[in-house]
C-alpha cells in the first residue's frame, strides 16, 4: 500500500456536470418543444427504469436556486450543463426564443456567478429538437447544421458576455450510435450510412459555431466534449492491435481527429468506401472544417474499452458494422462497478492525457465526466441519513490522482469534473443507478441531502491536497 499526498494547482477545475433533459423536467414546457429523449420516453416509457423519464427529472427548472447553494456547499469551482435547444425556441425556422425559458438561464447564470461558480454551457446534449427528426431527417440534414448555428449566435447573442466557456455538443457519437448503428434506441434503424451522415454534420456544425464565435469577436472559448473510449487490444499480437486501432478510428478518431486536426483520417475515409457507405459532403465542408478547429476539449471517461480480432466471419448478408473488424473483451480479474456492469481502470486518465499530449497538439482539455453509479445507495445510509459512499471517494480519488498525474507529466489538463452534481436521470436506467454527489429522494418531493462525497468534495476545493492510499497493484 502506498500513501499519496498531491497539491492540486489554484487554477485547476473541481467541478460537476449535467444536462438540460436529465434535470430541468418538463414544467413550463410549450406544445411541440419536444427533443429526442422526450420523444423516445413517450415512445418507449416502458425501457426506462422503473418508468421514471426527463418529464420530471430532478427539477432543476424550480429549484436552480437551492441547487446553487448546494453547489458552493460541496466546493464545486464550475458546473457545466447545457441549454435545452428544443425549449429555447418556439420556432426553430425563424429563431422565435421562447422568453421564459431564455430568462430562466439568464436568472441561473446570475445565480451561479454571484454564488462565484463558473458556468460552462453547452449547446446540445441530446437534445435535438424532435420536429427537426421528423421533417429533415435530424443530423443527416445540412439545414439542421444552418438551424443550429443561428441557434448557436442566438444563444451567444443573449449570454456571450456573461458565459465565455461553451461547447457545441456533449458526446456528439452517442445518439446516432445507439440509434442507427447499434439499433438499440428509439427509433431503431441499422444504417451505418446514416450514422456518418450524423457525425459529419456535428463535426461540420462545431466548425460553422466556431468560425461564428470568432468572427464575432466574442470573449471566451469554443470547445466539444467527447467520449473517446480508451481502447486496449487483447494482447500484443497484430491481429488484436488492429482490432484496437480499427476500433479506434470509428469511435474516437472520427471526432478527435477532424475537431483538433481538422481532417478525417484517411484510414476511415478508406474503410468507408471499402465498405460502400454513402454519405455526403463537400470539399467546402471539409475546408470549413480544417479552418475552424475547437479552442478546447472536454473529455468523459468512466472505463476503458477492450477488443480482440474477431473469431467468426461476418455474415454476408449483414450491413457494414465496425464489429467486422473487433470483438468485445473482457479482462480476467478486472475491477468492476456491478451495478453498472463497467471496469475500473483510473489508468485510462493517464494514458488519454498523454495521447492528446502525443498527438493532439496537447490542447487544453479538462476530464469533463467522471463518476461511479451505484444501484440501491439507500443501502449505505447512516443512522444520521448521510449515504456513505466511500466508494465514490475511492473512485474520484484514484481518477483525480491519475489527471494531476498527468498534468505533472505535461498534459495540458484543466480540471476534473465529476458526473454529476445530483443524481439524476440517466437514459433507460432513469434513477436506477445513482451519480451524484447530492442524494435526490423521489419519495419524499425530491428533497435533497449531501452525501459524504459532497463533504469531502468540499474540503478537497477548500484545502486543494489529494490524499489517498493505493493498493500498489492497482496504481
Amino acid at each position: 500500500m502506498s500513501k499519496i499526498k498531491m497539491a492540486i494547482p489554484a487554477d485547476f477545475i473541481l467541478g460537476a456536470a449535467a444536462s438540460a433533459w436529465q434535470t430541468e423536467g418538463w414544467s413550463g414546457k410549450k406544445e411541440g418543444q419536444d427533443s429526442w429523449p422526450d420523444a423516445w420516453y413517450k415512445a418507449d416509457r416502458h425501457v426506462w427504469h422503473n418508468g421514471y423519464g426527463p418529464a420530471v427529472a430532478t427539477d432543476f427548472y424550480h429549484r436552480y436556486r437551492e441547487d446553487v447553494a448546494l453547489m458552493k456547499q460541496a466546493g464545486l469551482t464550475h458546473y457545466r450543463t447545457s441549454i435545452n435547444w428544443s425549449r429555447f425556441f418556439t420556432d426553430y425556422e425563424t429563431g422565435a426564443v421562447d422568453e421564459e425559458y431564455a430568462a430562466y438561464y439568464d436568472n441561473l447564470i446570475d445565480e451561479m456567478r454571484r454564488a462565484n461558480i463558473t458556468p460552462m454551457l453547452c449547446l446540445e446534449h441530446y437534445e435535438l429538437p424532435i420536429i427537426l427528426l421528423e421533417k429533415y431527417g435530424g443530423w443527416g440534414s445540412k439545414h439542421v447544421v444552418e438551424l443550429f448555428v443561428m441557434y448557436a449566435q442566438k444563444v451567444f447573442e443573449r449570454y456571450a458576455h456573461k458565459v465565455d466557456r461553451w461547447f457545441t455538443f456533449n458526446e456528439p457519437i452517442v445518439v446516432q450510435t445507439r440509434v442507427y448503428l447499434d439499433a438499440l434506441r428509439w427509433p431503431y434503424e441499422q444504417n451505418t450510412g446514416k450514422w456518418m451522415q450524423w457525425n459529419h454534420h456535428k463535426n461540420l456544425a462545431t466548425a460553422m459555431v466556431v468560425r461564428l464565435f470568432r468572427e464575432k469577436g466574442y470573449q471566451g472559448t469554443v470547445g466539444c466534449i467527447l467520449n473517446p473510449e480508451v481502447t486496449y487490444p487483447r494482447s500484443s499480437a497484430e491481429h488484436d492491435c488492429k482490432a484496437a486501432q480499427i476500433y479506434d478510428l470509428f469511435y474516437n478518431r472520427v471526432f478527435l481527429d477532424p475537431l483538433v486536426k481538422g481532417e478525417y483520417p484517411q484510414q476511415l475515409l478508406d474503410l468507408l468506401v471499402k465498405h460502400d457507405v454513402r454519405w455526403d459532403y463537400t470539399p467546402e465542408e471539409l475546408k470549413i472544417i480544417r479552418e475552424n478547429t475547437v479552442d478546447e476539449l472536454g473529455i468523459n471517461l468512466y472505463y476503458p474499452h477492450r477488443v480482440k480480432a474477431p473469431s467468426r466471419a461476418w455474415h454476408p448478408d449483414t450491413p457494414f458494422h465496425p464489429a467486422y473488424y473487433y470483438e468485445p473483451f473482457e479482462l480476467p480479474g478486472r475491477r468492476m462497478n456491478k451495478s453498472r456492469g463497467w471496469e475500473i481502470y483510473p489508468q485510462i486518465v493517464y494514458d488519454m492525457a498523454m495521447r492528446i499530449k502525443r498527438e493532439y497538439k496537447n490542447i487544453p482539455w479538462f476530464v469533463a465526466e467522471s463518476g461511479m453509479g451505484i444501484e440501491n445507495e439507500g443501502q449505505f445510509r447512516s443512522a444520521e441519513g448521510i449515504i456513505e459512499d466511500d466508494y465514490r471517494i475511492a473512485f474520484i480519488s484514484e481518477h483525480l490522482h491519475q489527471t494531476l498525474r498527468a498534468r505533472q507529466d505535461g498534459a495540458n489538463c484543466q480540471g476534473y469534473m465529476l458526473w454529476a452534481f445530483t443524481d439524476n436521470v440517466s437514459p433507460m436506467n432513469a434513477f436506477k443507478n445513482r451519480y451524484g454527489l447530492i442524494e435526490i429522494d423521489l419519495e419524499n418531493n425530491r428533497a435533497r441531502r449531501m452525501k459524504k462525497s459532497a463533504w469531502w468534495y468540499r474540503e478537497l476545493s477548500d484545502g486543494r491536497t489529494l490524499t489517498l492510499t493505493l493498493d500498489d497493484e492497482w496504481k
